[in-house]
This record gives structure tokens, sequence and C-alpha cells, in this order.
């Protein structure tokens, strides 16, 4: 009897069980923060992709050891990628001579001894940007030629002893004067935070000046390195102009430029680096002024020392500066990313010279490495440092010699820096405003505005190009679905399932689908997939609670789209938690990849699974996102054509000037959204042309008068080149605008009816 019993109550349960799973799913059990697990699951993913990339370099490389010239040729193909990566591919201006900075009231002489005299002088690199610093002459005619790079929150001064802040054993620019050198010594870009923001905005921030420049460059296609590396070219145009050889020596930010021009330019003979070599594999722990997109694909710094064999390589393992993170958030001041420098452990810098030394073997050729007794530290710029890059310049270290005075009255370090900033900024602008100009030519003079089917193939080169080398591309996904769901919401005219499904190793993608309850066996109906904005969840798309914290945004379109008849699929993006999702971007970009390069993964494998799905029509599938959803839906259907149409709510702007713009109080250059910027996508992609690679299916922008994204006139502008577009292909109809007076919010009336008309659903009576 109770065995009977027991049997009874089984079958009750398992009944129970089923009507409560979705049919071929198995049941979602988990009772963690699904939110938080797809972030740590993306850092997983990232972190074994970051340690791959190294054995997956030797992909990249053709290396010919048959003879030194074979050898620099080979890797020619190398260091232009190289160059394009770190920004530095602006034509710089012609040099044969350097501008003494002479005034009424201030003569350029800056110093003198018996055996040198030192100059203010700059010379100018592009349009209204100069390099700026000191030049040291020798008396008599120079022993060798060195551009001297200080770190960052060092000046020239410093760095000659006419100015505290260096120990003048760490003076290695002093010791190369005394021994007879030409030295030319540049200003960097420093990490105050004085000049970065608007005073006539009256908006500021605490981004180090490295980061209000990099931000706005990196848009560009263009980085605070790439700059800086340029500058230090101009120099070595001058220095090397009757032929004779140069080095370059550095410590910190000025070790990572003389490494990487060198890298860049053959002209370079001896390069000596204190406290900059190590692997690289941490770079996303590091200041975001450093991110580099695509960089650790194809290079390690061992890979950029390849560049620069068989030519002389000096690496000091010396202590870093001390940077802890960006200048001290305060009112008024804040939104930089966070970031330091740390001293690496000897054997894994150490493991980085001998892997360099295994790159290029064939060459016989090693690089010095000068360390302490059993992997200790240097002293920054010690003495052996400075005479291996003497003798690797072809001459030997002179006496040590009293410090020199500076004869300047009232010199300010602050206004040099103050232009070196400003001229950057502006050079940025620029680009900008000539932007448009270059997508124009690159872009749109392409398109074949006749048949819609020419057009598609037309931009089909656009979409890889956008796909590969804007987003990154990420491979299909490599593991089994494997779905699971479990019943989320129970409502008078829908269910409502949290669907969970495997897209990589520890990457899955979640969200909750929404199924009509007066769905037809054998009917397929149409799908909306509603994507939440920054910091939200799936409910937030679907609570009906006016007191909820996501109805104000969101006024429960996920659930009216059901009630209408719509099958609705809400997944999760990534984009939650702060710091904790950005730290992805950080990861992702070094392996020339973004946050989308997941997501769209992620939205391929939602994709495949509901057009497996009995009650999915795969030909009507749409999308409607807000806000980050909005830029979700602005790119995610441009790659994948299988959304049959996109509407982007509350985001659609003019995106490279809300991201580059320092003139706007709109702009993103004030915000703490520091994982905005996507590399080069000013010359390659703004909105409009992300919508013309949706086109032909139909697309739409809703947009609230009162929406704090961008001015109406931003966003009007903008969809005028995507109206246009559409009327030339003979489809004016499939895009449309709708204003409303309104916040960031969704309207849900132009839409609804834009949704039932392009996915053929009829309107509720």
């Amino acid at each position: 009897m109770k065995t009977t019993a027991l049997l009874v109550l089984s079958v009750i349960s398992v009944a129970a069980a089923a009507e409560r799973t979705l049919p071929g799913t198995q049941p979602l059990e988990t009772t963690n923060d699904l939110s938080r697990e797809m972030v740590a699951g993306i850092d997983k993913f990232l972190t074994r992709e970051t340690a791959a990339a190294v054995s997956r370099r030797s992909n990249y490389w053709r290396r010919d050891f048959s003879s030194p010239a074979a050898y620099e040729k080979s890797v020619e193909e190398n260091r232009d990628s190289f160059r394009t990566i770190i920004g530095a591919v602006d034509k710089r201006l012609p040099l044969t001579a350097l501008e003494f900075m002479n005034s009424t009231s201030q003569s350029s002489l800056v110093a003198e001894t018996d055996s040198y005299a030192v100059h203010a002088v700059r010379w100018p690199v592009f349009q209204g940007v100069h390099g700026e610093g000191l030049l040291v002459q020798a008396k008599g005619g120079p022993k060798a030629r060195a551009v001297a790079l200080p770190d960052a929150d060092q000046t020239p001064e410093m760095l000659l002893g006419l100015a505290p802040g260096i120990p003048a054993s760490s003076q290695f620019a002093r010791r190369l004067a005394e021994s007879g050198c030409e030295v030319l010594i540049p200003t960097l870009i420093d990490r105050g935070d004085t000049w970065s923001g608007n005073a006539r905005l009256k908006r500021f921030t605490n981004q180090p000046h490295r980061e209000w420049i990099y931000r706005q460059a990196y848009e560009m296609g263009r980085h605070v390195i790439g700059y800086e590396v340029a500058k230090v070219q101009s120099a070595v145009d001058y220095l090397a102009r009757d032929g004779k050889p140069v080095g370059v020596i550095g410590y910190g930010e000025g070790a990572l430029i003389a490494f990487y021009a060198t890298a860049v330019d053959s002209r370079i003979q001896v390069t000596a680096i204190s406290g900059y070599f190590n692997s690289r594999q941490q770079l996303w722990e590091e200041p975001i002024y450093r991110n580099v997109f695509n960089l650790l694909t194809e290079f390690g710094d061992a890979e950029i020392a390849s560049l620069i064999a068989p030519r002389t390589l000096i690496v000091e393992y010396s202590e870093p500066p001390k940077v802890e993170g960006p200048p001290a958030s305060r009112q008024g001041r804040g939104g930089a990313a966070p970031g330091k420098i740390a001293l690496p452990d000897f054997n894994a810098a150490d493991g980085e010279v001998r892997r360099a030394h295994a790159l290029t073997r064939p060459l016989n050729w090693q690089i010095q490495s000068i360390h302490g007794n059993e992997g200790s530290v240097m002293p920054v710029g010690s003495e052996p440092f400075v005479r291996a890059f003497l003798r690797g310049s072809g001459t030997t270290a002179g006496p040590a010699q009293s410090a020199p005075a500076d004869l300047r009255k009232g010199f300010s370090p602050e206004e040099r820096q103050e232009r070196q900033v400003h001229e950057l900024v502006e050079h940025t602008q620029r680009l900008l405003r000539l932007s448009e100009s270059v997508r124009n030519e690159r872009f749109w003079k392409t398109l074949k505005l006749g048949e819609l089917d020419a057009f598609k193939a037309s931009t089909g080169a656009h979409r890889t190009n956008f796909w590969q080398n804007v987003i990154g591309q990420l491979p299909k996904a490599t593991v089994a679905p494997n779905a699971r769901a479990r019943v989320a919401y129970d409502k008078e005219a829908w269910t409502g399932y949290d669907v969970v499904l495997d897209v990589f190793p520890d990457v899955f993608a979640w969200g909750v689908l929404l199924l009509p309850k007066d769905l037809k066996p054998g009917e397929r109906r149409p799908v909306v997939v509603t994507q939440h904005g920054l910091e939200g969840v799936p409910h937030d798309t679907i609570t009906d609670d006016p007191k909820g914290g996501g109805y104000g945004y969101y006024k429960a379109f996920a659930a009216r789209l059901a009630e209408r008849g719509f099958v609705v699929f809400s997944p999760h993006n990534p984009y939650r938690g702060r710091d904790a999702f950005r730290v992805l971007q950080r990861k992702a970009n070094p392996l020339g990849t973004s946050l989308f390069s997941i997501i769209i993964a992620q939205h391929d494998r939602i994709l495949d699974w509901l057009s497996e799905q009995p009650f999915v029509d795969p030909q009507r599938i749409g999308f409607y996102g807000l806000s980050y959803g909005g830029k979700t839906a602005m790119r995610v259907p441009a790659v994948l054509d299988r959304y049959a149409l996109s509407i982007c709510s509350a985001d659609f702007n003019e995106w490279i000037l809300k991201n580059v713009t320092t003139e706007s109080p709109y702009s993103y250059m004030f915000t703490i959204e520091y994982e905005m910027p996507e590399w080069n996508l000013g010359h390659t992609f703004n909105y409009a042309e992300m919508a013309a690679l949706i086109a032909p299916r139909p697309f739409m922008v809703e947009r609230g008068h009162d929406d704090g994204v961008a001015p109406d006139e931003w966003v009007a502008y903008e969809f005028a080149r995507v109206r246009r577009l559409y009327a030339k292909l003979g489809i004016p109809e499939r895009t449309e605008i709708e204003f409303f007076n309104g916040p960031h919010s969704i309207n849900g009336v132009g839409t609804f009816k834009f949704l039932h008309r392009h996915l053929n659903w009829p309107e509720p009576k």
C-alpha cells in the first residue's frame, strides 16, 4: 500500500515538473545570480584566451634568418601592423632644424657648463603639434646622439639635474651630456589631471592627461603612445640629419615610448629601457592609456623586441614609476579608469627576455639584461645601464660633473605641459571634424544604390571589416547549447521561462522567454528580442510594477509585446557590475576583441536556439533595445543578418561625436564609461554606417525629446543619412524615426506599430 502511494506521488511529481519545464530543455536548477556568473565566466574565458595568445603568435610571423637584410624585410609586415595598432600613422612634417624657444624676456639658453649648453627647443611633428623639451649641445661636437625620455611624471629638467625630483644617480640624460653626447629630451604627457576637462563647460575629470588623450584618440585610430612615438621619430629626423647613428634611452613611460619607437623606426641603432619590460599578459591591469587594441594577438614584449633585432637593446630591471591609480576622485572630478603599474616578478620579466632570444636565436642576438644579484632590482638609470648605452653608441662614459643651474626666471613646466596636452587634443578634434569625409570616401562611395541584391553585396566587405577589425570576431559557439530552462513567470496571457544556453567554455547566454498562452500547436509566430540597457537584467524589461527599478525606463515593453501575441525573448547582456564588466573590455581589447565580440556570439547562439523552436518563425525575429540595448541594436543586427529588423531606442545619435568631442556636455569624455571607445570607429562606422549594414532590413529609431544621451539635433542629423539611403534604395517605408515628448525610455507607440507591420503580425483590435 505504501509502495503504491509513493508511485502515485512520484507520477504526480514528474507530471508537475514536466509542466514547468520547457520542451526540449533540461531543468535549470541553479539558484546563483546568473548575471554575476555570466561576467565571471566571460572573465575566465578571456583569461584563458590571453594565455593562449602567446602560442598562437607564431602564425603571424614569417621570419627569414638567412641574412640581417632578409630578416629586416621579413618582419616589415609585422612592423607595419605594430605601427598601425599603436596609432603612429599620421604623416609627420619634414624636419631639418629645431626651433630655439626665445622671447623678448627669455633666451632659449637654459643652462651652460664647460662641456655643454642646454637650450629650450620645440620641433614640428604634425600640423599644430610639436615636440617640446631640452636640447643638450656638446661643445666641440657630439660623440653620440640620443633621445632621452623621462617618465611621464618627470620633466626634462629633472633628468638633467636642473630641477629636483630625480636622484643624481638616476639622471641618465645628464650622464650622457657629461659624456659628450648631443641629447634631445622631450616632454611626455603626464599623469596629472589639471587640463582633463573643459573649463567653458565647467566639466572636469580626474582622468590623467594620458587617459584624456587616449580616450578621444582611440576612437579615431590614434593613441597617446603613437603620438609620442611620432614625436620621437621627428626628433630622430633631426638627430640623424647627417646619417650618424642615433640612440634612444628611457625610463617608465619614457621606456615604453623608446621601446615602441625603436620597433617602428629602424634608424635607431641602440635602445636602453629601464622600468619597463614584461610579458604584458596582465596588460588589462595597467593604466588604460597603455591599452592597445589587438596587441597581444601578435605582440608581447618579446615579439616587439624581435622587431628591434639585431640592433642593440638594453633592458634594466628596475623599480617602475609608482602608479596606484589615477589622481584621486574628488568633488567635480571623477570617472577615470582604474589601473596600476607594479614591479614585475624578475622571473616573469627575465622569461620574456629569454623568449625574445628564442624567437631570434638564428641571429645570434642577445638583449643586454642588466639586473642585480639573483634578480634583484637595479637603481634606475644605473651606471652600468648608461655605460652599456654609450658603448652601443660607439663612445665611453665621461667623468661626472656638478649639476648645471637653470638660468631661466619664472619658468613653468606646467605651462609647457598645458601646451602639449592642448595641441594633442586639438589634433584629435581636427581628426574628428574630418572623419565624416573619410567615411564618405571609404564607405558611402563604395555602395551600390540600385538593385537591392547589388547593394547587399556591396556592404559585404564593410560588414566583415566591422565585425573582424572593429568589434572583433570570435568563432561560432564551440560547445553544445545544452539548453536549460525553468518557469520564471506565470501571467494571464503568457508564461515566462529563464533559458540558459552554453556558448564557449564558461560562457553562456541567458534570457527570459515569454510564450503567449494562446499559441496553437504547430503555429510559428514572430519573435521580438527585447534588450535591456546598462546595469539592467531581463526582469527590468518585463516588470509591470511602476515601483520596480526598471519600469520607468522600459515600461514593461517585453510583457506588453507578449500580450500582443509576439513570442518575446529578453536576453541578458553582460554590461552589469560597473568595473567588473568593464574589466572584460580591458581584457578583450588586447586580443583584438571587445565586449560586443562576446555579446554577438551569445546572440548568435540565441538565434540558433530560437530558430529551432517549433513555435518560432525564424524569418521573423526582430530586435528592439533601449540605451545600451540600443547600442546593441546598432551592432548585433549589423553583423547577424538573421535579425529581420532592428529598433534602436534611446541611443541613436552622432556616436563618434559623442565619444570624441571635448566641446559638449553630452560627451562620454566626461563620464565613467571608459569602456566606450572602440578602436578607429571614427574613421569607419558611425551609426548611419551601421544602419547601412542593417539595410535593406527595416530599421527604426525611437527618441525622447528629453533624453540626455544627446540633443535632438545630433539624432536627426545622423538619421537623415539613414533616411536618404533607404530612399535611394527605393524602400523609404522600411525606416522610421519617432520623436516623442519624454525622457530616456521606451515609448512603445510607433515602434509597436513598426513591429506589427514588418514582422507581419496583426495589431490587437
